[in-house]
């Protein structure tokens, strides 16, 4: 029975890492790209509303519970040793890092502009400066990060 409980923890943090990491590739190669035509007042409009949207239960719960998830994967795995266990402690890395970029830098950039409130011509190309290029290099650290971390799980769960 304790093994079904590790596989479906496995399996949970890497559907969890999964998820997160198909967001931040379609932030990657098609929101950004998307917005990277609008004037700078749309831009930061949209993206000071996404930001606001995404902050919801659905996406804490998968953001907060990877890690927590991964940590556990690591820590079960740790007793069969191996391969699995390599793998799951590496994933857990990966997550961690997801999640220590995310906080340390691409909240704060979120958080700055939102506090620019809305803003219309040279403040709003001042405030679409300070925040695109900062942001989409973070995210894609982040989809990069978490690609990784789902592979790594997904070789924990195979191997294990």
């Amino acid at each position: 029975m304790a093994e079904f409980w590790q596989l479906a923890v496995a399996v949970a943090a890497l559907l969890a890492t999964g998820v997160y990491a198909g967001l931040f590739f379609a932030f990657t190669v098609g929101v950004m790209p998307g917005l990277r035509g609008v004037g700078a007042q749309v831009f930061v409009g949209a993206m000071q509303s996404i930001n606001r949207a995404i902050v919801n239960p659905v996406f804490l719960v998968v953001f907060l519970g990877a890690p927590v998830l991964a940590l556990v994967t690591a820590v079960s795995a740790t007793g069969a040793g191996g391969v699995a266990a390599v793998a799951a402690w590496a994933a857990f890395a990966l997550v961690a890092a997801v999640f220590v970029v995310t906080v340390a830098l691409n909240i704060p950039l979120n958080d700055a502009l939102e506090a620019a409130g809305p803003v219309e011509g040279t403040e709003a190309e001042a405030a679409r400066r300070a925040f695109e290029a900062p942001w989409v290099r973070w995210n894609a650290v982040r989809t990069v990060l978490s690609a990784a971390g789902a592979a790594c799980l997904a070789v924990s769960v195979a191997v294990g």
